[in-house]
């Protein structure tokens, strides 16, 4: 994924109000800026970080200008809008870079399904083997040289691991893809000191067949994609 146009620059002052955060500019000029992340951004979002942003030509846009990464002041580069995730995942699958997700001919996004109202990110078929559903989940949270996730509490990412657990009991194939979007973390696991209830249901679906991949990706401020597997424990 190239940004184009190119991304540029600006100096974090600070987030609030989840969705906004204040910068300064290249100029020396500060503004508010967009930011499309819901999650506590731990380590993210460091008073003094780079702020590499793009720029909507929306006009109905109050804030045009959007948070895609931050260049922490240890020289790591970490993808802090989530919306990315799905698109890289889906790029990183027809690239054939997933390998554990190759041999499908078509590609779904954002379906309907489950026993709880929910939207699988990616289905994968073909028609010859049973479908393969794909929940992406960005991790970004790096703590002692550990990735983890989640960074908060997420009642919304343990509904999603029960949905996979009764898409493997229905003879489907789950599949959860940790997309590493910060260059800092090389594996990830379960945040247990963050959200026991996620750390026991991952393990309840991982027992039940679900499947748990992770990716890492390169990142600079110029482009994004997923490229390696990682560690998960």
């Amino acid at each position: 994924m190239e940004f184009s146009p190119p991304l540029k620059k600006a100096t974090l002052i600070k987030r609030y109000k989840r969705f906004l955060a204040d910068v300064t500019l290249e100029d020396g000029s500060a503004t508010t800026i967009h930011v499309s992340n819901t999650g506590a951004m731990s380590g993210c979002a460091e008073p003094g970080d780079s702020v590499w942003y793009s720029t909507s030509t929306n006009p109905k846009r109050k804030y045009p200008l959007s948070w895609e990464l931050t260049q922490t002041q240890a020289g790591h580069y970490i993808c802090v809008n989530t919306i990315r995730a799905n698109a890289l995942a889906e790029e990183a699958i027809r690239s054939g870079v997933i390998s554990e997700l190759t041999g499908y001919n078509k590609i779904q996004r954002e379906v309907k399904y489950g026993n709880e109202n929910s939207r699988i990110d990616i289905m994968l078929s073909d028609g010859e083997q049973p479908d393969a559903y794909v929940e992406v989940k960005s991790a970004t949270l790096l703590q002692d040289g550990q990735g983890y996730f989640p960074d908060a509490v997420t009642t919304r990412g343990q509904k999603h691991l029960r949905e996979l657990i009764s898409i493997v009991e229905s003879g489907r194939r789950a599949v959860l893809l940790f997309a590493v979007l910060h260059t800092g973390i090389k594996s990830v696991q379960a945040a247990q000191h963050i959200d026991p209830k996620y750390a026991a249901t991952l393990t309840e679906a991982r027992d039940a067949g679900v499947e748990v991949i992770s990716y890492l990706a390169d990142i600079s401020n110029s482009s994004i994609k997923l490229s390696v597997s990682s560690d998960e424990n």
